[in-house]
């Protein structure tokens, strides 16, 4: 996504406003990526919500910036400078035969946004729900081929049995594509899942994280994500200012490359 999944391989066209969407510019020239990012959703005025992988890692470089609420890669939308970042402290890099573990970081910003927050859903909803995914990963399979429009792409939750066994668990979402080879890819790491909650509005229910089985490509199998409601003790613990934990160590970013994850 920079780190595992892609600027949804195959996906569409965003069909409506998505406010609480962010992007973060990264790059690893390392690897030959020199102009990527990963996604996050916005669930504060001042926080959004990435993956882990996504601002911690070798090589992995960020900007410094996320931009909030557009639906374009590069312009529009409000942008502001990283504050600080949190990586959840059991966070573990996984590799070709093993998922990421506890893929979920906070970024705080240094000034809050106008853009409304996406709530945190209650818990996702059971295997079949229907989901949607958002991201500005590569739609070209095997290349860094950014888009400069947001795209997305219908999903539903998967049992876990759908995806690799050890894969999907309590903290680990197997998700899949609706439509025929098409999945979230190289870039798309960080991005949301959502689901409709009360009066149809969307609810945040997943981070793209990585594949949902090892060694098949983004568009070939089903993708895993990171469950956030499942982590909401931890992200409420975060935000909050009389209890905030030591930020992840200064110059340790990660532009959300697939390492394991998407």
């Amino acid at each position: 996504m920079v780190g595992s999944a892609g600027a949804i391989v195959n996906g569409s066209e965003t069909t409506e406003s998505y406010p609480f969407m962010a992007v973060i510019p990264a790059s690893a020239p390392e690897s030959g990526l020199l102009d990527g990012n990963c996604g996050a959703s916005l669930i504060d005025r001042q926080w959004v919500l990435t993956a882990a992988h996504c601002v911690q890692g070798e090589g992995l470089k960020l900007d410094g910036i996320v931009r909030i609420g557009s639906d374009h890669r590069k312009t529009g939308g409000t942008v502001r400078k990283i504050d600080r970042t949190f990586v959840h402290p059991g966070y573990a890099n996984g590799d070709d035969k093993a998922p990421n573990k506890n893929d979920i970081a906070l970024i705080r910003l240094d000034r809050p946004v106008a853009e409304r927050p996406v709530k945190l859903a209650d818990q996702p909803g059971p295997p079949g729900t229907p989901t949607r995914l958002l991201g500005f990963g590569t739609t070209v399979e095997g290349e860094y081929a950014f888009p400069d429009r947001l795209r997305e792409l219908n999903t539903r939750r998967g049992a876990a049995s759908e995806c690799a066994p050890g894969y999907a668990d309590r903290t680990r979402l197997c998700t899949i594509s609706t439509v025929p080879k098409t999945m979230a890819c190289h870039g798309d790491s960080g991005g949301p899942q959502i689901q409709r909650g009360r009066h149809t509005r969307w609810e945040l229910i997943g981070i793209t994280s990585g594949p949902g089985t090892p060694n098949v490509p983004c568009s070939q199998g089903p993708g895993l994500y990171t469950n956030a409601p499942a982590y909401a003790h931890w992200i409420t613990r975060t935000m909050n200012p009389n209890n905030t934990p030591k930020p992840a160590a200064k110059g340790s970013t990660s532009a959300g490359l697939r390492t394991n994850g998407k």
